[in-house]
């Protein structure tokens, strides 16, 4: 919606716990590895995915090429990966190698916002009854997404109408109203949801059933300055 305003409760992340042989790296000797070491990183990731993914030590081994013994040992933090290893348990695991070194030395964002308890924003149409509550939104590099559960009570002779970069998803709740971009009209009703380009004016344009609640997300670009 191209709103600003963040105010929520952050929390912990709560988490559960043919042979091609590779240049030979590396050892570290057991007990000697720091849990927050780049090692202990890589083993942890490496073990998450493989067991998200069904597969066991041995299955494992055998798709990336090395041997079990090894990947034990880059599991249990006991050796240093070289890059053509990161390059092969990347394409084992199906992601991309980042994904491995996720936990390094960062502290992984998460957005926490109890019902009723977002930041209520002031915006275009407030006083006729439009009511903006902010969910919560992330910012930074690649990170850039918000989220607006958006409450409509009265009807108005006011229509907001908003243009910003990015992309945005409207997911109707209650109610039911004819919403424009650019030139097109929708109707949404409860389930109904409508992804649209953010630089295309849109925006209510009557209210048939009140009051209407709908989560409007906006992912927006990189590059986009508030």
């Amino acid at each position: 919606m191209g709103h600003a305003m963040t105010a929520a409760h952050t929390v912990e992340n709560i988490t559960t716990p043919g042979t091609v042989h590779d240049t030979e790296p590396r050892e570290v000797a057991p007990g000697n590895t720091d849990a927050g070491s780049l090692e202990a990183v890589i083993g942890v990731q490496v073990r998450t995915l493989r067991i998200n993914a069904g597969l066991s030590l041995s299955d494992m081994a055998t798709r990336v090429g090395i041997s079990k013994a090894m990947l034990s040992k880059i599991e249990n933090a006991q050796t240093s990966c070289s890059l053509a290893t990161l390059s092969r348990l990347s394409m084992g695991l199906d992601v991309p190698v980042s994904t491995l070194f996720r936990g390094a030395g960062t502290q992984r964002e998460s957005v926490y916002t109890p019902a009723g308890h977002g930041a209520h924003i002031v915006g275009r149409g407030t006083r006729a009854g439009h009511h903006y509550e902010m969910l919560g939104a992330l910012r930074g590099r690649h990170r850039r997404l918000e989220a607006v559960l958006v409450t409509l009570e009265q009807e108005s002779t006011i229509s907001p109408r908003f243009a910003h970069p990015g992309t945005e998803l409207l997911f109707m709740l209650e109610g039911d109203m004819v919403y424009t971009h650019d030139s097109s009209d929708y109707r949404l009703s409860p389930g109904d949801s409508l992804l649209l380009d953010g630089e295309g004016l849109h925006g209510p344009k009557s209210l048939t059933e009140l009051p209407i609640r709908f989560l409007a997300v906006t992912a927006y670009p990189d590059n986009h300055v508030e």
